[in-house]
């Protein structure tokens, strides 16, 4: 099995990949950069978006995994949704199943989300309905970590510090829910 991963620090942080790698026992490849919209990947003038454009193009992937950057889902959903199927048409026409990576809220009471005039609740929920709209509008499997963050026994756990990034168990429930997600469609 091979993964094309496209995000930013939410997908690299504590060697997410690798414990995705783990998880499905497959080659995952990634394209990131801290604070990348999923924007640049379609942008062939970007660093990113020239390898990313070159490697749907030329090499065989099972699956690209597409996370955008923390807020935007739930800041700028429109622009998210325009890239989002675009790059979801992009993985259908190499033969790849997209997989919306649906991140998590920030945590409740941090000075990024106060920053945002949301709630917790209410970030959750823009967010998770621009995921369920991406994954609609392209034809995508969901990973819904953003489900898996807000329903958690003790969420706070899941955070790094800076109530935005994962901690080493936030990133390990991501590497599950996304290798639960994929094993599913691979065993449908």
């Amino acid at each position: 099995m091979r993964i094309l991963m496209l995000g930013n620090s939410l997908t690299t942080t504590h060697g997410l990949p690798d414990a995705l790698a783990r998880e499905l026992g497959a080659e995952v490849r990634v394209h990131a950069r801290g604070g990348a919209r999923l924007a640049e990947y379609l942008n062939p003038k970007t660093r990113n978006g020239a390898r990313t454009l070159a490697a749907l193009a030329r090499e065989p992937w099972d699956f690209v995994v597409l996370q955008e950057m923390s807020h935007a889902p739930a800041t700028t959903p429109d622009a998210y949704l325009v890239s989002a199927s675009r790059l979801c048409a992009l993985a259908h026409a190499a033969g790849a199943t997209p997989v919306v990576y649906a991140t998590w809220a920030y945590r409740d009471g941090c000075a990024k989300l106060q920053r945002l005039g949301m709630t917790y609740s209410q970030m959750h929920a823009a967010m998770h309905g621009a995921f369920v709209r991406a994954a609609r509008q392209g034809d995508a499997l969901m990973a819904d970590v953003c489900d898996a963050f807000f329903g958690a026994a003790d969420p706070a756990a899941l955070y790094a510090p800076d109530g935005v990034h994962p901690s080493e168990s936030g990133a390990l429930l991501a590497a599950r829910v996304l290798a639960g997600t994929m094993a599913s469609a691979g065993s449908a």
